[in-house]
């Protein structure tokens, strides 16, 4: 389960907030950045409770905002300076990357290099990857960061949920003590539901086993899309 619920209702508003703001106007990201923190912080008050808003409004000047013609340039970049700090960690296929046709960067952490079996803690020997990464995505701030973690199928449907959650937000503090600002992360726990594999055998699991983070770019005029959990 995400951290936020989203509504309709709250889209509409994120519509009408981000109407009239100007190229030109001064105080256009404070005021875009308002109304990302109202249409997450509505969304989420109605599902959670009404300290969310407040949080909303929080996320909302936390992250920068792009400019649809200079996305695709501002995601290679950032890419490209992740290829750079973890190039160790991905020529040893512990760390995955990849673009995606809408411009999010998908990085998969392979379980084994990241933690023990059966544990939410964070190998020792694996900080140092974290730290980098959260460097990275802390330098480019215009984008919504998700954290889902999956496992495999072994054990009850209720203890991979637990874990996987667990692994998400264990993620989530080993880029923030980076100096992610806590505000634009989001963590669920995805638990066995997705498998990328057949748990058929031990590779397989392996493959099932893994936290991904999918770094969403903010547009200007689609914030809300930077926030909705990845499929």
């Amino acid at each position: 389960m995400t951290h936020f619920y989203r509504t309709g209702a709250a889209i509409v508003l994120l519509s009408v907030l981000t109407t009239g703001c100007a190229e030109d106007d001064p105080y256009r990201k404070t005021k875009i950045g308002a109304a990302i923190g109202a249409a997450i912080g509505a969304g989420a008050g109605a599902a959670i409770d009404k300290n969310n808003r407040a949080r909303g409004a929080a996320i909302g000047g936390a992250v920068g905002i792009l400019t649809g013609g200079g996305v695709g340039l501002y995601m290679d970049k950032q890419k490209k300076a992740i290829e750079e700090k973890l190039a160790k960690e991905l020529k040893t296929h512990d760390v995955e990357l990849k673009k995606l046709p809408d411009n999010t960067i998908e990085v998969d952490l392979k379980s084994e290099a990241s933690f023990p079996s059966g544990s939410s803690e964070v190998k020792a020997s694996f900080g140092e990857a974290l730290a980098k990464l959260g460097g990275v995505i802390t330098e480019y701030d215009s984008t919504a960061v998700h954290i889902i973690g999956h496992t495999d199928n072994q054990g009850t449907t209720a203890y991979n949920q637990q874990l996987s959650q667990a692994r998400a937000l264990a993620v989530a503090a080993k880029l923030t003590s980076a100096g992610v600002n806590q505000q634009r992360v989001l963590t669920e726990g995805r638990g066995e539901s997705q498998p990328k594999t057949s748990n058929a055998t031990a590779e397989g699991r392996s493959n099932n086993r893994r936290v991904e983070i999918y770094l969403k770019p903010v547009v200007e005029g689609q914030e809300q899309a930077a926030f909705a959990p990845p499929q």
